[in-house]
């Protein structure tokens, strides 16, 4: 019996997308004789989809070992002995890929799983969102520290999204650093990416990231942008005008008022486009303000608008956190927590993948947490014949003509070149 039968869909998605072939490319395997009794492709699927069925912990392998779904997911030499135990997981995640070639392996195989699909569908334009966050850690992590914005002693992650909600680069920080703090490793790289694929790329974040020299290098790689600016004296006296309250009763809709404006700050070797944005409303005191510095050449309004997708990031990240338990980062050494780190990321993006790609239109919208409790948690009972596997499954939200509709919609996916 199984009560994850719903990641068969999502294997069929990664096979499509030649998750085996991207395993053996980009992961070493050094083990030898018998350490090799489960292949690397069958370790690193029962990792990634363990956590992507909302299983956080290692521990909780062992009860998976005879699990149909996860044995299906597999070789066929796991379909009768059993995925692997909780020790020679363990061993996986924290020796074998905690290796610098495997852990730099890792992020590229995350990079290349998005890279199938970025074929399907993709816009001339790729909008990028750069957000920091927080997991918060309970012992004596390496690296772990107080953060004083958080609050709390956590690690500071640095993630980078598209407009789609794919994790494209994550990259794990001490507690202390500031929210900035390597952008350029994350960023850089995959601005080049798209722009030798020949697209547009705009670039979104909030106030952390109102540095100058994000601005120029920006600006060097024709990259246009809509970033968060804190508001300060002299910004305010340039939209002076805007602050004074309207005459009259109240209205009981905000009243919102826009103004574009050159300003230079003290630290900027130029003067810059900055966006303002003021809001009165009802039983409000005073208006709510805000600042976006920009190189776009669209409206003031259609700028604020632009710049407050931005949220949806934060909403990707909180999906992560709930989802896959990207923030369980309980490991004590700080590498074994960045791997971790990288197979919730893969995770996320399967699941993503899934969602943006196969999911018929009336459930398109539904978050990874739906998906999760809803498909994924799908019961089932394995019928083993002489010459073949039956897997059955119950009809719930997964019903058989949603089912039958996800595996059109994967088979009708390109496929990867080579």
């Amino acid at each position: 019996m199984t009560s994850d039968g719903g990641l068969i869909l999502v294997r069929e998605l990664d096979e499509r997308f030649g998750l085996s072939e991207l395993i053996g490319q980009h992961l070493v395997d050094s083990r030898t004789g018998r350490n090799r009794q489960f292949p690397l492709a069958d370790l690193l699927r029962q990792s990634v989809y363990s956590r992507l069925a909302g299983y956080e912990d290692l521990n909780d392998a062992a009860r998976l070992s005879p699990d149909p779904t996860f044995q299906l997911m597999g070789s066929e030499k796991v379909w009768e002995r059993g995925v692997a135990l909780t020790s020679t997981l363990h061993w996986f995640e924290t020796d074998l890929l905690a290796r610098e070639e495997n852990l730099t392996g890792l992020a590229t195989l995350n990079r290349e799983l998005v890279a199938q699909a970025e074929g399907v569908g993709s816009p001339h334009r790729v909008v990028l969102d750069m957000d920091s966050s927080e997991s918060p850690v309970y012992g004596e992590q390496e690296q772990s520290a107080y953060n004083g914005y958080f609050g709390s002693v956590c690690y500071h992650p640095l993630f980078l999204f598209n407009s789609q909600g794919d994790c494209l680069v994550a990259k794990l920080r001490p507690g202390y650093v500031h929210s900035a703090d390597g952008w350029e490793e994350v960023l850089l790289p995959e601005i080049e990416r798209q722009r030798q694929n020949g697209k547009v790329v705009v670039f979104r974040a909030d106030a952390a990231f109102a540095k100058p020299e994000i601005y120029e290098a920006l600006e060097e790689r024709g990259v246009k942008y809509a970033i968060r600016l804190p508001a300060n004296e002299n910004l305010e006296r340039d939209i002076e005008e805007l602050l004074t309250r309207p005459v009259g009763r109240p209205s009981q809709r905000p009243v919102v008022r826009y103004k574009g404006f050159l300003y230079q700050a003290a630290s900027w070797s130029t003067a810059r486009r900055v966006v303002a944005k003021v809001e009165f409303h009802a039983g409000e005191l005073f208006p709510r303000v805000g600042f976006i510095v920009t190189n776009l050449e669209l409206p003031s309004r259609a700028v604020v608008r632009f710049y407050n997708k931005r949220g949806t990031a934060e909403q990707w990240i909180k999906e992560g956190k709930l989802a896959v338990s990207w923030t369980r980062l309980s490991c004590h050494r700080f590498r074994g927590n960045e791997v971790r780190l990288c197979l919730s990321v893969i995770a996320y993006n399967l699941g993503n993948l899934w969602r943006w790609l196969a999911l018929p239109r009336r459930i398109g919208n539904w978050s990874l947490t739906s998906l999760q409790q809803r498909l994924v948690k799908t019961g089932g009972r394995l019928v083993k014949h002489a010459r073949s596997y039956w897997l059955l499954l119950a009809e719930g939200h997964l019903t058989r003509q949603r089912f039958g509709s996800m595996l059109r919609r994967i088979a009708a996916l390109p496929q990867p070149d080579g």
